[in-house]
């Protein structure tokens, strides 16, 4: 699952709770101490307590239609319960109300659980405000492949066929090293249709031989995420029509395979198996032209992709790639005194 919901897209929407409010004997942050303010998504909770329960509370938060959601989603769940009830609502609580959140979007429903504990937190010990921090976002994650692969080393070494770029077979040799090690169908795990491993190798590797690539495969293989097919359109309006029709069959395959591995956890050139994230932009740049013009603000490749979906569907998100860059920022995050 990868697209807004209708269950989701009905949370993000719902605002009766978002807001401040006055005279609360909470409030919990996420995402505003130090240098996290207008660097990453943020989540601000207030709440009124009485008789050991909430009686009122309020949220404002900044970012995704999921982290809107789930904020949402958090509200209602609190709202009049006792402080001990809410101490115990978790993640879980919040994405079965809202029907499940894409693996690559938990962090939306942690964003909203540690924003509510931290403003029981305050009311709990009469500090006005508590700040709490989650793991960074845009956490760094070690590559998957690199140029001592294996299965890498012997895709390149091979003889490059005329008028192929050596950063199509980069690209490609690293996709599949990591299809290839997910699972013995590698072009399920990329988006392909049958006959696009046996062309890629050919095409770039000059290779007809499809039997030495299960030497590097696994026993068994990982589940494969369904492809997010709602960004593929969009993604396959991308493809040149124009020009040489290798790097137009070339930029097809891109196409599918960026709807795919947009499935999997984590950064998306990652997901790739590329050495480092440039490597990925450069490729799009280089086979996807008009979807590298469309991300003119530099974007998070997978951020923006979403942004389109959710765009598409009726969803709101922030139209800057970063907090600090919305003019909105201070205004929606003014300190509440």
């Amino acid at each position: 699952m990868s697209e807004y919901t209708e269950t989701i897209r009905r949370w993000a929407a719902d605002t009766r709770r978002a807001g401040t409010l006055a005279e609360a004997q909470g409030v919990g942050e996420v995402g505003l101490g130090g240098d996290e303010a207008g660097s990453r998504l943020a989540a601000r909770f207030f709440l009124r307590i009485h008789d050991d329960h909430i009686a009122d509370l309020r949220y404002q938060v900044f970012g995704c239609g999921f982290s809107m959601a789930a904020c949402a989603a958090a509200a209602e769940l609190a709202l009049l319960r006792s402080t001990t009830q809410a101490r115990d609502l978790g993640t879980d609580d919040i994405e079965t109300l809202l029907g499940g959140l894409p693996p690559e979007r938990g962090y939306c429903a942690e964003l909203a659980v540690a924003a509510l504990h931290a403003a029981l937190d305050a009311a709990r010990e009469h500090v006005g405000r508590v700040e709490k921090t989650l793991k960074p976002e845009d956490h760094q994650e070690e590559p998957r492949v690199d140029p001592d692969h294996p299965l890498y080393r012997s895709l390149m070494n091979r003889p490059c066929p005329p008028g192929i770029d050596a950063r199509d077979r980069h690209l490609f040799a690293c996709l599949l090293c990591v299809a290839v090690a997910e699972t013995r169908q590698p072009a399920a795990a990329l988006g392909l249709p049958d006959g696009a491993i046996a062309d890629l190798l050919q095409t770039l590797f000059a290779c007809k031989d499809l039997d030495w690539l299960a030497d590097h495969a696994p026993l068994a293989s990982q589940p494969v995420p369904r492809m997010a097919e709602e960004l593929l359109p969009f993604l396959l309006a991308q493809v040149p029509t124009e020009g040489d029709a290798v790097q137009r069959r070339l930029a097809g395959y891109l196409a599918r395979i960026i709807a795919a591995r947009a499935a999997y956890p984590g950064h998306l050139w990652v997901a790739m198996g590329l050495f480092e994230r440039p490597q990925l932009t450069a490729a799009i740049t280089r086979l996807l032209p008009s979807l590298a013009a469309a991300n003119h603000q530099g974007m998070r490749w997978k951020r923006f992709l979403y942004k389109q979906l959710c765009e598409q569907q009726g969803g709101r998100l922030c139209k800057a790639p970063a907090c600090g860059l919305c003019s909105d920022y201070a205004l929606c995050f003014a300190s509440p005194g």
